[in-house]
């Protein structure tokens, strides 16, 4: 890792994937989900969202994830557009959009591919009657989409950087007028949560509204949940705009008042997740038949929330991570890897505890720790193995080199 990482956001890149993957490895271990798993073949497809489900449960769970639902893939697109400019800048409009083509586009398709499939694998014997490959590829292929997984992120940041590039190359301008603002209000977190959480009930309430907060729609392997695109358009851009500015020179600075008064910020986001969840509790379970007025406030409720929730995590990471270690230089080098291929290890392992007499809380640390290690392990080795591939390469040519100039 080069000396002139930002310590803080590496940090809180590593941080970032951990829990990724503890949210995945903790669903099947919630107490608002049914007892049986969902059928494999009935609308709405809920195993997608919920591949296993464990007879084990722990409300405790269920708190974790609704706090990760309402803020990390928020922030997952901040960080998204945080990092662009500066890839922009270092290669030019049309490198960078070269390779993200195959450093998201071909994991995209692999991961769809491949991947997906594998791991859904493990959902589909929890109901089959016949649980032979065979079988699982026809019903698979007479889904009425493919799904994706996680991966679904992967198809979104890759438009949207295609975006931010066609802006980097076309409208420079209204780069610099975003590097300004975020300039005007270095000092000042508050004036930008306040803004971030406004153009996000912008992009967030109306659609949240007509479509309810939970509802997905697909079209083969692109999917996405209907109340939360323009929301996210919002987090990817407000990091580019802070990416534009150099983070070190924003609100993001390990010395900024974010960063000191990240008790205050933790403060603020249990606060709005406590109301947040309070008032989604009167939408449920049916929202369109919950009273409007109810509908309103969990959906204004949701941009808050979030905000306060990412903003909390990164002001933690500025205030408290500052400080390199081993371990989280790891994790944040191969964040990508291992979101890449998490998934399906966490999927085969919730399944091979289904019959183990464990708690939910054993399970899920089981399923946790193993994954995280075997991701880590499986992305480390891949890229010595890529590394060793390319030298050998390297002394290949050069050997032929000069066997060539030898008289």
């Amino acid at each position: 890792m080069s000396s002139q990482v930002n310590v803080p956001l590496s940090n809180l890149r590593a941080i970032t994937i951990v829990i990724v993957v503890a949210f995945h490895s903790v669903l099947p271990y919630l107490a608002s989900q049914p007892s049986h798993p969902f059928q494999f073949d009935a609308p709405p497809y809920r195993w997608i969202a919920f591949p296993i489900l464990d007879r084990e449960r722990w409300f405790g769970f269920d708190l974790f994830c609704a706090w990760q639902d309402v803020s990390l893939m928020s922030l997952m697109f901040f960080l998204a557009g945080l990092f662009t400019p500066t890839s922009l800048g270092r290669k030019g409009t049309l490198t960078y959009l070269l390779e993200r083509s195959w450093r998201i586009g071909l994991p995209f398709v692999f991961a769809v591919g491949i991947l997906s499939p594998l791991a859904y694998f493990a959902s589909y014997r929890l109901t089959a009657a016949d649980s032979s490959i065979t079988a699982f590829w026809q019903h698979w292929r007479a889904l009425p989409m493919w799904p994706a997984g996680p991966q679904w992120f992967l198809w979104q940041i890759f438009l949207l950087g295609a975006v931010a590039a066609a802006l980097h190359a076309l409208a420079p301008h209204w780069l610099k007028a975003l590097s300004g603002l975020v300039a005007r209000i270095a000092d000042y977190p508050l004036r930008f949560f306040i803004g971030l959480t406004m153009l996000s009930a912008l992009a967030y309430v109306p659609l949240a509204m007509t479509f309810t907060p939970w509802e997905w729609t697909f079209l083969g392997p692109f999917s996405f949940q209907l109340s939360r695109p323009l929301h996210y358009v919002v987090y990817f851009f407000a990091g580019f705009a802070i990416g534009s500015h150099r983070p070190e020179h924003s609100i993001l600075r390990p010395d900024g008042p974010l960063a000191r008064h990240w008790l205050a910020w933790l403060a603020a986001a249990v606060a709005s997740m406590s109301v947040w969840g309070g008032l989604t509790s009167l939408t449920m379970p049916d929202w369109q038949a919950s009273a409007p007025i109810s509908r309103v406030a969990s959906a204004l409720a949701f941009p808050v929330a979030s905000a306060a929730a990412a903003l909390c995590l990164i002001a933690i990471c500025l205030r408290l991570l500052r400080s390199r270690h081993r371990v989280l230089d790891r994790l944040s080098s191969h964040a990508y890897g291992i979101y890449l291929v998490h998934y399906v290890i966490v999927v085969w392992l919730q399944y091979a505890l289904l019959d183990t007499d464990l708690a939910a809380i054993g399970k899920a640390t089981i399923v946790f720790a193993a994954a995280l290690t075997l991701s880590l392990t499986a992305c480390a080795g891949l890229k010595i193995g890529v590394k060793t591939l390319v030298w050998h390469h390297s002394e290949l040519r050069g050997e032929r080199a000069m066997t060539n100039q030898s008289p």
